[in-house]
């Protein structure tokens, strides 16, 4: 179960992990959207509303609980390798004790804020109720969703991001069925929806202990493993903690956007919306390359090979850049057809293509502060990663959105453009970051080692 990284080829071992990698998100995008889609059809527009509204906020969560398992998977792939695994044995128990203790923690403090939080979304009256139940459910399985993402992380850290898409894909067809089962059959509505979710997390969670039992990973655990260790828990404390609050920003700044869309008006808002969804399926790519060159360039680093490490990191830009470009020019010309498939209102189609033609070329840039973000954390440096998406978001991105709403009130390609020139602002910040790097952090490593 445990792959080494460090030999070979580059571009093979990046294949090798960021495919199933990718696969595990496009199944994740899609466990998120079954909800949505099955209640549809059994229930009406305020449950719809209901999930629609706690999907979100559980999406909030579960990224930045992803987010901070990010120090995990950095943390246990220098160890592998370097060859410590004794080191790898300590992170991981560290790991689940950590997680689990914050998953407890999380899942009290939350049931307590569930009335809050229905009201700080600004739900719809018709849906409190039901959004409400929502999202007590599934507050009570943030364990499970916990346990899930920590057991991905530590995968992913041994090099095996197979795995974990074994495990979401069950999960996904779990939820499906009982979604049918619960809003279908039973007509539970809402709840009905939430058990599905936390209940297929679950099952995830069981199969995936049942392989960690009978597989052969490489690392055996012992009950010391699990005690505190202080060093140990710094260490993905220091690298998870920035990238869990760059996550939450970064939704934070979405869900801005949205709310300075909604203010032109319902086919504006509508118009956002389905290009987000867009976004979120293209972005898919991108986001794959971060933790791909995270978990491939911290193996290296801890084998003390920086310059395979930075070889790992134009590779994954390389493959990043050409997808974008393509997506970007093949949107140009498929814009109309493309928002279509979401809506058949003209007016919602015209607003939606110019948004994403304007958006779209996002994806280019984003891939580029992606893998950078990668390769800063596998050294450790998650706080530049950090900086760099605060900064786009605060005097960009945001900023960026509301102005040329204000002044272009007749289309929204400047907004679209306005976002990307965020993701631009970052990488120019990533590249300065990376040569400072090169100067101050990586040649001191590299001489103190030989």
């Amino acid at each position: 179960m445990e792959r080494n990284l460090t030999s070979g080829s580059i571009l093979k071992n990046i294949l090798y992990f960021s495919l199933p990698y990718l696969l595990s998100y496009f199944l994740q995008t899609l466990y998120g959207m079954a909800d949505l889609f099955i209640i549809g059809q059994f229930e009406g527009v305020a449950s719809t509303t209901a999930v629609s509204i706690g999907s979100q906020v559980m999406h909030m969560i579960t990224v930045m609980i992803v987010g901070l398992a990010m120090g995990s998977t950095v943390t246990i792939a220098q160890a592998i390798g370097a060859r410590d695994k004794k080191s790898a044995s300590r992170t991981i128990g560290n790991t689940v004790t950590l997680f689990m203790t914050v998953a407890v923690g999380l899942m009290v403090i939350l049931l307590l804020l569930v009335h809050p939080i229905v009201s700080v979304m600004s739900t719809p009256l018709e849906a409190v109720s039901g959004t409400v139940v929502y999202l007590t459910v599934c507050f009570i399985g943030i364990p499970c969703i916990t346990a899930y993402n920590i057991i991905s992380s530590i995968f992913r850290g041994l090099g095996d991001s197979k795995s974990p898409m074994y495990f979401i894909a069950i999960a996904c067809v779990v939820n499906i069925g009982l979604d049918y089962l619960f809003m279908g059959y039973f007509h539970l509505g809402p709840v009905g929806a939430a058990l599905g979710t936390t209940l297929s997390q679950l099952v995830s969670v069981i199969i995936a202990l049942v392989v960690i039992l009978k597989k052969d990973t490489g690392i055996s655990l012992s009950r010391k493993d699990f005690r505190p260790d202080h060093a140990s828990l710094q260490k993905i404390l220091s690298i998870g903690i920035p990238v869990a609050l760059q996550d939450g920003f970064i939704q934070i700044a979405f869900i801005v956007i949205t709310i300075i869309a909604n203010r032109r008006g319902l086919d504006t808002a509508a118009a956002v919306g389905i290009v987000e969804k867009i976004i979120s399926f293209l972005f898919l790519v991108p986001s794959s390359m971060l933790s791909t060159v995270s978990a491939l360039c911290a193996q290296n680093i801890g084998a003390k090979k920086h310059d395979r490490a930075s070889k790992t990191l134009r590779y994954g830009i390389l493959i990043a850049v050409g997808f974008g470009v393509i997506v970007s020019i093949v949107i140009q010309f498929v814009a109309e057809p493309v928002v279509s498939l979401f809506t058949t209102d003209a007016m919602v189609i015209v607003l939606g293509s110019q948004y994403i033609r304007g958006y779209i070329f996002d994806c280019i840039f984003a891939g580029i502060h992606f893998c950078f973000s990668g390769y800063f954390c596998a050294y450790g440096k998650s706080g530049f990663s950090f900086l760099h998406n605060i900064v786009s978001i605060l005097f960009v991105r945001i900023p960026g959105v509301y102005l040329t709403s204000l002044w272009f009130p007749t289309t929204l390609f400047p907004m679209g453009i306005a976002t990307a020139c965020g993701s631009l602002l970052s990488v120019i910040i990533c590249l300065v970051v990376f040569r400072w790097m090169k100067g101050h952090v990586i040649r001191p490593m590299t001489a103190l080692h030989n």
